[in-house]
């Protein structure tokens, strides 16, 4: 992929704090800027109504209309982690949500999800909205969709990784013992038609293990596949 300008969207209620060393280092790896999406936790709380949802894709509108406009491709690259990989498919369509209609693939020709629950058997009504209304890499003819996924080993997670990931596991795939990234099973996070990134000893988070999707380490080992 050219290099092109990044928007990152973060995952539910993680401080923008977190994001720091991805950003540092995807901005030295793409040499391109790198701009992380503003939401307040405020924000992410109201993701449990639709017009949470529309607030925080007009704010990745907005950040991607301007990253393009000075990018040398005309497009930027979106990564998102979490529940904000499941956020930013639904930007890329251009079918009417909450009286908008973003079209984020008209900016946008490449999406990182990194341990993004696009599957579950107990999802949030709004995650079984886009998994019926976009399923798999619904635009790959447009779009390079990229999921990555984390297989932690839960002796070497943390404490509270230890204690979630059980529910967590049978609440994606019915199954307590998956494998997955201490949140988020394996097979939650590869959305079908997209290239898949399974990367051992990685947690969803920093409040899972001592390794997750940003330490910068491991940043360079994900954006390698693009």
């Amino acid at each position: 992929m050219a290099p092109q300008p990044i928007v990152i969207l973060g995952g539910f209620l993680i401080s923008p704090e977190a994001y720091a060393p991805m950003a540092e280092r995807l901005e030295q790896l793409a040499g391109q800027p790198v701009r992380l999406v503003a939401v307040s936790k405020l924000d992410w709380l109201l993701t449990v109504f639709a017009f949470g949802w529309a607030r925080i894709l007009d704010r990745v509108q907005q950040v991607a209309l301007d990253l393009a406009r000075d990018s040398p491709t005309g497009r930027v690259t979106l990564i998102g982690h979490s529940s904000g990989g499941i956020m930013l498919r639904l930007f890329l369509d251009d079918a009417p949500f909450e009286g908008r209609r973003y079209d984020g693939k008209a900016l946008a020709d490449g999406l990182v999800m990194l341990g993004s629950p696009h599957t579950a058997l107990k999802a949030t009504v709004l995650r079984q909205m886009v998994q019926r209304r976009l399923p798999g890499a619904a635009f790959a003819d447009r779009v390079r969709y990229v999921s990555v996924a984390g297989d932690l080993e839960l002796a070497a997670a943390t404490p509270l990784a230890r204690r979630l990931a059980p529910t967590a596991y049978r609440n994606s795939t019915g199954d307590a013992n998956d494998r997955g990234d201490g949140l988020v099973p394996v097979a939650s996070a590869l959305l079908e038609g997209s290239t898949p990134v399974v990367l051992p000893g990685v947690a969803h988070g920093g409040a899972f293990g001592p390794v997750w999707y940003g330490s910068p380490e491991v940043v360079e080992r994900w954006w390698g596949v693009l």
